[in-house]
């Protein structure tokens, strides 16, 4: 990652990084985690509400954060009113965070969703890159853009193989493009897109 960008964009990430996501059950009484693992099954990130036992549920159910495979938190997001959100690097309720992005839904309808996306570096209110998110939830579909390229995009896996099994509508691919280094950004842009679905995420 270069020091001197906040989100830095790679000019030699010439290959495309995929992620398979699902949603995994914590337990009875306990919401569950978004999961996102490596084409070997690996964790990479896992999105979930925070967990205090000292707080009551309905105050938390408004963050999400975004956690690497070692459990350390990267992102927490703060869902702000129905169609706004904000994002800080690290944990929120520890403190020690920064703004990193805002997120505002423009069109609300049942077959498309789009989002108006703004990054701020964490010491510049001044130094922001504007993209954009587009789809439909219903079908796993989701589009990132920074001007008119493509950043990452959401799709479901109708087969594993040839004369394999459906995979279910509740695992879906996330495919992010040469250029850009922050996935853990893409991933909670992807949380973002999907949030409010309570059957599957």
């Amino acid at each position: 990652m270069d020091g001197n960008s906040e989100f830095p964009f790679q000019s030699n990430f010439e290959i495309p990084f995929d992620l398979f996501v699902r949603k995994k059950s914590e337990g009875l009484g306990t919401p569950g985690s978004l999961r996102f693992t490596d084409s070997k099954g690996h964790l990479v990130y896992r999105v979930q509400h925070p967990i205090d036992n000292s707080t009551n549920w309905n105050s938390t159910r408004c963050t999400k954060l975004l956690l690497d495979a070692s459990g350390d938190t990267l992102f927490s997001v703060n869902r702000v009113n129905k169609g706004s959100w904000k994002g800080f690097r690290g944990n929120v309720n520890s403190g020690d965070t920064g703004f990193i992005f805002k997120v505002n839904r423009t069109l609300d309808e049942f077959s498309r969703k789009e989002f108006d996306i703004v990054l701020v570096g964490d010491h510049s209110e001044g130094s922001k890159t504007e993209m954009k998110m587009k789809g439909c939830p219903f079908k796993r579909s989701c589009t990132i853009y920074k001007g008119d390229s493509i950043v990452a995009e959401t799709s479901l896996m109708y087969k594993l193989g040839i004369g394999k099994a459906f995979v279910p509508r509740n695992r879906f691919r996330v495919t992010i493009f040469p250029g850009f280094a922050d996935h853990g950004l893409i991933v909670s842009l992807v949380a973002i897109f999907f949030d409010g679905r309570k059957i599957w995420i």
